[in-house]
């Protein structure tokens, strides 16, 4: 059938399938490197304890079958080795069904993972990024040419990712309306980028006209995705720009790029690519492929009806193997930046000569200035069954930590972890790690805002780093208690806001910070059972 493929798209998905390739590879390597502090058999929100509560058809997955943490790894590794190949050009050196058998390989990986990530993997893109791997396994290799029905479900995907993030905002958050919403997003967005502190000090028209143009590309530009040619490269060609200038402002996991993918495969590059000839594509493939598009277009239904509903949801999918989704983001703006500050003492009692030292984190906010580390004469030693007593009491929902009984002085010296991603010390710039996934510094950006959104697993955090858990300290960018555990950690929310450009030139830090509340109190580890007991 000729009206079954589009040759002249066959660059189009030939930088589509690399560029999806290298989102894999990314995500697997986030996986295979976070898993064991967050969902690992000793992690926040164990595995094990999630597959009992949740039934297969549920959340399908490999490890309702089998769990262990080697398994677990060598799953994330395959994933990789897999995505490596893809990237590599692979599958356009076996025949069209080994192609098809080596995309649907790390869709099913990354499945297994995604439906037992619990929280950790409950953002748009984890969705997204399965919703267009499915596609792409019916996308062909050099044996056929793309197949026309294929190259417009990427479109409608693409199409409910920008419609729906548009009318979510207009039904949200007011300020998107009076077009003043940039005014503050650049700052108070989870996760800033290099340069989100120019972006923040553009002049307010301009942010006026970045939030018209916003509305402009998600709301009216995605309609032209189904029109002909050359209005739809067009269309696709500002959406990349846009994309492109939200991955310039910030870090946003794979959205943004999963995103340039799918606007890719939109643009016809016949006048900038020779023509390329194809066999005929077999009977076989192009039932197998109707047969997908119809039951495709038969899940979008709920999508759809969702978009145009008064009471739409965001990033939510409706069947258990993401098949077909609903997308958007930031129907809310927050017009104030805060964060989780994490500290520290080995001081056994919180006395008022005791010296406070703050947790660095890798990337969230850290102290003003640097203080001289010092250890006190005590502190309480667990050998490994010991700390694994505490994990698994965690894992089971019972209490591990218990408030300090005095009070801790005003004046206390304190040391901060430091993440890797979020905000940390106010002379710290932020980095770039998009599209790279830091999930403990997105998580806790969250917290900041309310303190229910760790309610199921924040307790398990603070008690890893009274342990010393080198799991869950990979995470983080610093440690000042790496030759011993600390007997008492606290949790603090500051208001982080941008510096004046008059402030950078005389401080040369980027951020202001001012103490807000506490979030935790300080805490140590409750007593161990008699037989589990090791003090020193």
């Amino acid at each position: 059938m000729e009206w079954f493929v589009a040759p002249d798209y066959w660059l189009s998905r030939l930088v589509f399938q690399r560029t999806l390739a290298a989102i894999y590879l990314v995500a697997f390597l986030g996986a295979a490197l976070q898993f064991r502090a967050l969902i690992g058999e000793r992690g926040m929100l164990p595995v094990p304890w999630y597959v009992e509560r949740i039934p297969f058809r549920g959340a399908p997955s490999v490890f309702h079958f089998h769990y262990s943490d080697r398994f677990f790894a060598g799953w994330a590794w395959a994933g990789v080795l897999v995505s490596a190949g893809l990237l590599a050009g692979v599958d356009s050196r076996v025949p069209l069904w080994g192609a098809m058998l080596l995309w649907l390989l790390p869709w099913a990986l990354y499945l297994s993972i995604v439906n037992v990530g619990q929280t950790w993997y409950s953002f748009g893109w984890e969705s997204l990024l399965l919703e267009v791997g499915f596609l792409a396994v019916f996308l062909g290799n050099d044996e056929v040419a793309p197949p026309i029905v294929v190259l417009f479900l990427m479109r409608w995907v693409l199409f409910r990712v920008e419609f729906g993030a548009g009318l979510i905002k207009m039904r949200g958050d007011e300020c998107w309306r009076r077009l003043t919403c940039l005014y503050y997003h650049h700052e108070t967005q989870p996760m800033p980028g290099p340069l989100s502190w120019f972006f923040h000090h553009l002049p307010k028209p301009f942010h006026r006209v970045e939030a018209a143009a916003n509305h402009v590309t998600q709301l009216l530009v995605p309609v032209l995705l189904f029109t002909p040619q050359p209005v739809a490269t067009a269309a696709a060609s500002l959406m990349i720009l846009t994309q492109l200038w939200l991955i310039l402002s910030g870090n946003f996991s794979w959205l943004n790029w999963t995103t340039v993918a799918l606007a890719v495969t939109a643009v016809d590059f016949s006048p900038l690519a020779s023509a390329h000839h194809f066999a005929g594509a077999p009977v076989w493939y192009e039932v197998v492929v109707l047969v997908v598009a119809g039951g495709l277009l038969a899940l979008s239904y709920r999508p759809a009806r969702n978009m145009v509903s008064r009471r739409q949801i965001m990033n939510y999918s409706f069947d258990p193997l993401h098949l077909v989704n609903t997308y958007g983001a930031f129907g809310s703006v927050s017009r104030l930046r805060f964060e989780v500050v994490v500290e520290g003492t080995d001081d056994p009692v919180p006395l008022v000569d005791s010296e406070w030292r703050e947790y660095e984190f890798k990337g969230k906010p850290g102290e003003l200035r640097y203080w001289p580390r010092q250890f006190a004469p005590y502190h309480l030693r667990l050998d490994w069954h010991q700390a694994d007593w505490y994990k698994q009491r965690s894992s089971a929902g019972q209490a591990v930590l218990q408030r300090a009984d005095q009070g801790v002085p005003t004046d206390a010296v304190w040391q901060e972890y430091g993440f890797h991603g979020k905000p940390s010390e106010p002379q710290r710039w932020p980095r770039q790690f998009a599209p790279f996934h830091l999930r403990l510094d997105w998580l806790l950006w969250f917290v900041a805002l309310s303190p229910a959104y760790g309610g199921s697993w924040f307790e398990g955090f603070v008690l890893r780093l009274l342990l010393n858990d080198r799991d869950t300290l990979r995470l983080i960018r610093h440690n000042p208690f790496s030759d011993q555990p600390p007997a008492y950690v606290r949790a603090r929310v500051f208001r982080y806001r941008f510096t004046t450009w008059r402030e950078l030139r005389e401080t040369r830090a980027c951020w202001h910070r001012e103490y807000v509340r506490d979030l935790l109190p300080p805490v140590r580890l409750i007593p161990p059972p008699e037989s589990h007991s090791n003090f020193e």
